[in-house]
């Protein structure tokens, strides 16, 4: 094993914040009743580059009210694991071995890689569902959601539509969504990223499948949100004896809700057994550093700065990251943004109703730091930072860009300062071109500001910028959908960093990466901020990585920020409601800490509002030095 792969981080776990009663791992039922079977599966794809071998022999099962947890690295064969079972294979994979059988609810035993499909899509959506990882690209972008959410109970004649309808609806109020009329009246691109992760795992669970495969279900989520989801698959799992196949790179999710683990890498399965055997006793080298290098909630209570990640093998120094200039003027200086979406309706398409996705926020962003922005989906995180960008429309008081006004600039105006503010998006498959190779990608920017004259003359750029991301440079010459969900997250930070910005948004920029390979990213960030003072603005779920790499931390919720401050001061001691949730739904690491967590069942607010009427600007007090929290938490 490289050092590269045999990445370990050192930290220690942090005290639940809410009261939990302890709730052991849940074991298998004492007669193991398979539903899905695999065995000895071994699968290839073949490109231009030749023929890569995507699975090895890969054998295990799945029992009847069982969750089994797949874990590895991104490349490493998850998602193919799950898409062969599903018959969901492109063109270019090819079975060279092996078996899938599914025993559904009849006692009737499936071999799936030889049924005929018409067999095999009646089990699919039915019998087998799945919930995938990008899910911009799995909803029908032309079909409102309420159509999606019913089609599958209309196709399989399970009920009438009235009661499909009544169905959708109150499974978009279990994954905690509001203004369920217009969600269900709405089209997937008008909602946030983590919104339609939700509305994935309520289309998914609407037939109520007898076996479940959730391909990281939990990826785009924030942690209240995410605790909720686990809470309902877990509710599913008993009550229904579903079995779950839960594919996922955060063994804190794992330590939560599985009941055995499989781990693979590099297309092989490695090791697996129960939850509590491989958290306490791993055994391959692997897995020691898989476990090793989760980061934990916690390690940074007494640093005031941000820290790398200790990388076992590689000297660098985890010595404090000074970056921030506080003594400078700030770099971005907002105030009062506003980003209104219109909800029309009537027979003349009358603006009836605005959504208040960000309601006149206020913050700064300093040379050299790193801001987090926090908060569930919904809440405004992305949509601040496109509107940032001018990828959608917003309106401000004033933005200050290095002091000067850029709010009322046009577009021809502001096209200079793209150069210099970078965002790396939340869905890197829908941001990266399908037909350009993933070399020509990242150099484009190079040949659009002048940087570099032609393509060769990047060529030294980009594969320096993919092995900074941990990614071989021949693999340039790839396209998009050649690479896992994680390596197309990287492909697209290395693109956003070829022009070295001074800013840099980067929406749930690590999110889809392992946690050696996201240790690995968050240290780049600081490199790259170390070398050149770039400021980051990063947009995250992820509190445990949030507390490493930030400076200071604003804290979302309903388009507003309820909460901001020193990172130290807000995760030490949180002041406003919504910010001690957040930090008390962090999953733990650790089987043994598995816990019930108590859930607010109480309706989710909703910020459509009639047009015209206003919302008065938040309010703050000051706790400590530089640390607000928004007056309505009393």
């Amino acid at each position: 094993m490289t050092q590269q792969e045999s990445t370990l981080l050192t930290g220690v776990h942090m005290t639940q914040l809410a009261q939990a009663a302890p709730l052991p791992a849940s074991a298998p039922p004492q007669t193991a009743m398979p539903v899905l079977e695999i065995d000895d599966l071994s699968v290839s794809f073949s490109g231009r580059s030749g023929k890569h071998v995507a699975l090895k022999s890969v054998s295990f099962s799945v029992n009847k009210g069982e969750i089994v947890a797949i874990v590895g690295e991104s490349g490493s064969g998850k998602s193919v694991t799950s898409l062969t079972a599903m018959g969901l294979l492109a063109n270019s994979a090819a079975i060279e071995r092996g078996s899938i059988h599914f025993h559904s609810r009849h006692g009737q035993r499936h071999d799936l890689l030889n049924m005929k499909e018409d067999d095999r899509r009646q089990l699919r959506g039915r019998d087998m569902a799945m919930i995938f990882q990008e899910p911009m690209t799995s909803l029908n972008p032309v079909l409102k959601v309420g159509d999606q959410l019913t089609e599958a109970l209309r196709d399989h004649q399970l009920c009438d539509a009235a009661t499909a309808d009544k169905k959708a609806r109150e499974l978009l109020r279990k994954v905690r969504i509001a203004d369920v009329d217009r969600v269900m009246k709405s089209y997937p691109a008008s909602l946030s990223g983590g919104m339609r992760q939700r509305v994935m795992i309520a289309q998914a669970l609407v037939c109520e499948p007898q076996l479940l495969i959730a391909d990281e279900p939990t990826t785009a989520l924030d942690v209240t949100v995410q605790a909720r989801i686990l809470h309902i698959l877990r509710d599913l799992q008993q009550q229904s004896d579903t079995a779950v196949l839960f594919i996922t790179h955060d063994m804190g999710v794992v330590a939560e809700i599985a009941d055995r683990v499989v781990v693979m890498y590099r297309g092989e399965v490695v090791e697996q057994g129960s939850v509590e055997q491989i958290f306490a006793h791993p055994e391959h080298p692997y897995t020691q550093a898989l476990l090793a290098a989760v980061p934990k909630l916690g390690d940074m209570r007494d640093s005031a700065w941000p820290r790398r990640f200790p990388l076992l093998g590689q000297q660098s120094s985890d010595s404090e990251q000074k970056t921030a200039r506080y003594d400078a003027d700030p770099l971005l200086d907002i105030r009062g943004l506003r980003v209104y979406y219109p909800i029309r309706s009537g027979i003349f398409s009358a603006v009836t109703h605005r959504v208040h996705a960000v309601e006149q926020i206020d913050f700064c962003v300093w040379p050299g730091e790193t801001l987090a922005i926090v908060g569930e989906s919904g809440c405004g995180k992305s949509t601040t930072g496109r509107a940032l960008l001018r990828l959608i429309q917003s309106e401000s008081e004033s933005i200050l860009f290095q002091g000067n006004e850029i709010s009322q600039m046009d577009d021809r105006a502001f096209l200079p300062l793209r150069r210099e503010i970078q965002m790396v998006f939340q869905d890197p498959y829908a941001s990266l071109n399908p037909r350009l190779t993933v070399g020509f990608t990242i150099a484009e920017p190079l040949l659009l500001h002048g940087l570099a004259r032609s393509l060769e003359d990047a060529t030294p750029r980009v594969q320096e910028l993919l092995k900074s991301v941990g990614l071989p440079p021949e693999h340039a010459r790839r396209y998009p959908h050649e690479f896992s969900g994680g390596q197309r997250q990287r492909i697209a930070i290395a693109r956003a960093m070829a022009l070295q910005p001074q800013v840099i948004i980067a929406d749930e920029a690590v999110s889809a990466l392992d946690v050696s390979i996201q240790a690995q990213v968050v240290n780049l960030m600081m490199d790259l901020q170390q070398k050149t003072g770039v400021s980051w603005i990063f947009i995250s779920h992820d509190m445990a990585v949030v507390e490493r790499i930030a400076n200071r931390v604003a804290v979302m919720y309903l388009g507003q920020i309820v909460e901001i401050g020193p990172r130290q001061a807000v995760f030490n001691n949180p002041q406003h409601p919504y910010t001690q949730r957040l930090l008390a739904s962090v999953p733990i690491a650790d089987p043994q800490q598995r816990c019930v967590r108590q859930f607010d069942d109480s309706e989710i607010p909703s910020p459509l509002r009639k047009a015209g009427e206003e919302v008065n600007k938040m309010t703050y007090r000051e706790v400590d030095p530089h640390h607000w929290v928004a007056n309505d938490s009393h």
